[in-house]
């Protein structure tokens, strides 16, 4: 591992707080001789002190990553508009370390340990914003254009590094700069209370823009196994933290949609008493409410038998079971594409007309152009909801998410551990035409009500038994 880059900000004007006299005084009424463990330097620091941050400093552990929007051009129009009244109008950056030196003319020497968790915890819209501005004086227009997150502007940063030295002088707007740092950076209590302290803190700062409770679990370390697994390319689009993910206007996909996934295996474990405490969520939440998965999952992460906090607040997972079942969920998402992508064809095999109904669109451009009545036929091409892949019918996820919840039928428990049973994509390319002719009960039932089916108990447990039954019959056959 590479050792962190030490870094000097110069503070134009500094208060600290608590200084020494106050700390006396809290002393002799708390007997901690601090305010949680934390001191907290309150400044302004010049445009062109803030480099050594642009240089060396990423945003992630900023909860939310910054992206340019309205909130980044209300800010470069203060800059270039009123940039004496710029550090009045900006709350600024809040910067965090466990790790840091005071020196002499209001100079700090920060050293960023932990930079998941260490480092700008609030204010990257601040720093995104500051940084274009500052290379709009030396890059083409038409590369400030193409700026659209934090990487994008690194990028320009380095490539006219040298150009924006030689005018580093110009920059003398103030910024409002808040340092916290462990009241004593040699006691390793208080640096442990203030490493705790962050992701609180990160969160309170962060609560008027909405932080989701997946960007909170995702500063906890909670989906670090989950993201090591997943398929690469998969991984890649998913937005971790708010903001992160941006990709020619295509929509990323939601953490919370993994999470909600990850519970078809975990309540598998919990039916089996496997996990430490009894926790699981209803099948039907998996669809509608994946609010309540992702605040289902963290409490489980949480307990002391399924993670501990290693580095700071970053946890490590330490249960067999619970990494078993993210394994499970490693193959999900593929599975949930095939199901979505096969059903028709496997509905289709046993009689039936899937595009029969008015929910279901099918892809054919040129019959859309000759058909009196349109609406049975899309011109855009459907995709899949995870892999993106193209398909010929479109038509609400919900009317398949009871036979995803159904792959908990091919499940088995093996030392502790959940495992497939067989190879879930072999068996749903030979077996879904026979599930889908009993599953077209449920589909009846339901008048082809995508809510009333995904949002149904017992069309979650009923595809559960028919993929239980039709294992059990050919395992049998096999045998």
């Amino acid at each position: 591992m590479a050792q962190a880059p030490k870094i000097i900000i110069r503070f134009a004007l500094v208060a600290e707080q608590p200084n020494e006299r106050e700390e006396e005084r809290l002393s002799s009424v708390n007997q901690e001789n601090s305010i949680s463990g934390i001191k907290r330097y309150t400044g302004f620091v010049r445009g062109r002190d803030l480099y050594p941050l642009f240089d060396h400093v990423s945003l992630e552990a900023n909860p939310r990553a910054a992206k340019v929007g309205n909130v980044t051009n209300a800010i470069l129009y203060s800059l270039d508009d009123t940039p004496e009244l710029f550090p009045f109008k900006s709350k600024g950056i809040l910067i965090g370390t466990s790790s840091y030196e005071s020196l002499q003319r209001n100079r700090f020497e920060l050293n960023f340990l932990h930079p998941d968790s260490e480092g700008i915890l609030d204010g990257g819209h601040n720093m995104l914003a500051i940084g274009i501005y500052m290379l709009s004086e030396v890059a083409p227009k038409n590369e400030i254009s193409k700026i659209s997150l934090w990487g994008d502007m690194k990028d320009l940063w380095e490539k006219y590094r040298k150009d924006l030295e030689k005018l580093k002088e110009k920059f003398d707007f103030l910024v409002p700069v808040e340092l916290l740092v462990p009241s004593d950076p040699e006691d390793e209590a208080a640096v442990q209370k203030f490493e705790m302290s962050v992701l609180d803190i990160c969160a309170a700062r962060n609560n008027n823009a909405q932080l989701t409770q997946e960007t909170k679990s995702n500063k906890l370390g909670f989906y670090t196994e989950i993201r090591d697994r997943l398929d690469e390319k998969l991984a890649s689009r998913i937005e971790w933290k708010s903001n992160e993910w941006d990709c020619d206007g295509v929509r990323p996909i939601k953490v919370r949609d993994i999470i909600a996934l990850a519970w078809i295996p975990l309540n598998k474990a919990n039916e089996e008493k496997l996990l430490p405490i009894d926790i699981s969520v209803s099948p039907q939440n998996i669809y509608r409410n994946k609010g309540e998965c992702s605040k289902q999952f963290d409490k489980l992460m949480l307990n002391e038998n399924v993670s501990v906090p290693q580095d700071g607040p970053v946890h490590e997972l330490r249960n067999d079971t619970v990494s078993s079942c993210f394994d499970i969920l490693a193959k999900l998402p593929s599975l949930y594409d095939q199901i979505y992508e096969e059903f028709p064809e496997a509905y289709n095999g046993n009689n039936y007309r899937f595009g029969s109904n008015n929910i279901v669109k099918i892809y054919n451009p040129e019959k859309r152009k000759e058909a009196k009545d349109k609406s049975a036929y899309v011109s855009i091409q459907p995709r899949t909801h995870f892999y993106n892949k193209p398909v010929h019918y479109s038509y609400p996820d919900g009317l398949t998410m009871p036979l995803v919840y159904g792959l908990k039928g091919l499940m088995r428990v093996e030392a502790q551990r959940i495992v497939w049973a067989t190879d879930p994509s072999i068996f749903i390319k030979e077996h879904l035409k026979e599930i889908a002719g009993a599953y077209r009960l449920v589909l009846d039932m339901a008048r082809f009500d995508p809510q009333k089916l995904s949002k149904n108990q017992a069309s979650h447990e009923f595809a559960v038994s028919e993929f239980e039954k039709v294992l059990m019959k050919y395992s049998m056959i096999k045998s």
